[in-house]
């Protein structure tokens, strides 16, 4: 099921929910809210509120006495309800019941970890009638290179399905499955030719596993560990507390073999920054959304990309990428003369495109009408490299050449 089943049906007549048993556990904690709240404060659930009876004789809670009222929100309230009368309503509404045990007591605090639970499953929008009908098909959620499926069981507890999204419909007995959450440090090292991953959020991420039955804090744990901080920072720019630290506040704060970046800042503008933005933070290198600026009040030119978390800040990546590119645009430029058809020119854009956008796997070996083919790009240098390696012929540094 794609990730907008769970609202269609919202749009239509209600769905058919599951049959949904009200575990002991999920009573039990009803029954510990209710004792800790006035009589004249319900708690509340989708579709009716249950509270102590404040005119039930004995002790509230007491089996004989009836101490519990029923309130639904489209009828006249149910009192003196004993505490099997009152477990008997609540399993008839165990749907309810279960969602608000599933999110209150299981998952708990209300921060990033509820909200991307609750955005999963859209609780903030469709009915639990909704969303127990798509869970018990399961809904799928998009998170970077993930593909999260939610489901629910009989008794109203979330399971979670975490993998790669090119494993989506792959059976589990044919993936490597692991069950603790931090099992995915290791999964996250290597790319899928085992070299080694400096930024977790490049998409990049090697498939072939899988969690396949995670409960609500692993499956937020696994996410977390795959992609670092994304979960937090998209709550707090959903929250509007995303604090965004620009590229000179941050290259500001540089020092040591990184000060030098802070030397491309002097009197010659942010046209670099570009560069490095349209180099490093494109959604072909970067799963994140740039929302990080020249300055507060100095907008890049590049685009920020279209990813579900955003980039608070310039990340060590980048850093270190400027800091190279800062000792690189140090030199002088130097005029250098080359003959080449119209052709060889062609192909040598061809093949700095394919570098750049990581293409050169893709051509095939007999497909020499490609610039970035290998055998057309050794045909190349064989025609105009020299021994030495030069290009055409023409040495780095002519001047020295010159001189030997």
């Amino acid at each position: 099921m794609n990730e907008a089943a769970a609202a269609d049906g919202a749009e239509g007549t209600e769905p058919e929910v599951p049959e949904i048993d009200l575990p002991g556990d999920a009573f039990d904690a009803v029954l510990d809210a209710l004792a800790d709240r006035d009589p004249d404060d319900p708690l509340r659930f989708e579709g009716f509120g249950v509270a102590r009876d404040a005119g039930a004789d004995g002790e509230d809670g007491d089996d004989a006495a009836g101490g519990y009222r029923l309130d639904p929100a489209d009828g006249d309230p149910r009192t003196g309800l004993t505490e099997r009368e009152l477990h008997a309503a609540l399993a008839d509404r165990a749907p309810a019941v279960t969602d608000w045990y599933a999110f209150e007591r299981v998952v708990g605090e209300f921060g990033p970890r509820r909200a991307f639970l609750r955005w999963l499953e859209d609780a903030d929008g469709a009915t639990v009638a909704t969303r127990y009908a798509a869970l018990a098909e399961g809904i799928e959620r998009a998170w970077g290179e993930l593909k999260i499926t939610a489901t629910v069981t009989d008794r109203g507890e979330r399971r979670y399905d975490v993998r790669h999204a090119d494993d989506a419909g792959v059976p589990v007995d044919e993936l490597d499955a692991y069950d603790d959450p931090l099992d995915a440090r290791d999964l996250v090292k290597r790319d899928a030719k085992g070299r080694y991953r400096p930024l977790k959020t490049a998409p990049s991420l090697a498939g072939g596993w899988v969690f396949p039955d995670l409960g609500p804090r692993d499956a937020y744990e696994a996410v977390e560990t795959i992609y670092p901080a994304t979960v937090a920072n998209w709550h707090r720019e959903r929250e509007g507390e995303l604090d965004v630290n620009h590229w000179r506040e941050t290259m500001a704060r540089q020092s040591g073999i990184y000060g030098v970046v802070k030397t491309w800042d002097r009197g010659e503008g942010y046209e670099h920054v570009n560069w490095v933005a349209e180099a490093c933070c494109d959604d072909s290198q970067c799963l994140k959304r740039r929302e990080w600026e020249y300055d507060d009040d100095t907008d890049l030119d590049v685009d920020g990309g279209d990813g579900a978390f955003p980039c608070r800040e310039p990340c060590s990546v980048v850093v270190s990428a400027a800091r190279k590119w800062t000792r690189l645009e140090s030199e002088q430029p130097r005029t250098y003369e080359f003959e080449l058809t119209p052709s060889e020119k062609e192909q040598v854009e061809d093949i700095i495109d394919a570098v750049a956008d990581g293409r050169i796997d893709e051509i095939r070996e007999a497909d020499t009408k490609e610039g970035a083919n290998r055998y057309r790009t050794r045909f190349l240098r064989a025609k105009l490299f020299d021994d030495e390696g030069n290009f055409a012929g023409v040495p780095t540094d002519p001047d020295e050449d010159d001189e030997g």
